[in-house]
């Protein structure tokens, strides 16, 4: 122990079985918020970020009259995902102070 942890110790005693026991309850908590909930949580942003995704496509491409499933819609698809890669791009740029 350190002088610091030993001083302490000796000035207010051992800490209290309740302190410790809240801590590994509270150790216990955030292993299974990264464990058990993390993987499944990381899975429903993906499908809301495809549905989302989906969703702009039909909007966008649905102006000029590109119908889903149809040749020009995909490459209409295709070209959004481009402009989309390139902003999320810049937008990585920007924040790494590059802009």
């Amino acid at each position: 122990m350190t002088q610091a942890t030993t001083a302490l110790i000796a000035k207010y005693g051992p800490p209290s079985p309740i302190i410790s026991l809240f801590i590994a309850v509270m150790a216990a908590c955030g292993l299974y918020a990264i464990f058990v909930t993390g993987p499944a949580m990381r899975a429903d942003a993906q499908q809301q970020l495809a549905q989302t995704t989906l969703e702009e496509n039909l909007a966008f491409c649905g102006k000029f009259g590109m119908r889903a499933g149809s040749s020009e819609f995909a490459l209409c698809a295709q070209e959004l995902a481009i402009v989309r890669q390139k902003q999320a791009e810049r937008d990585s740029a920007a924040s790494q102070g590059i802009l």
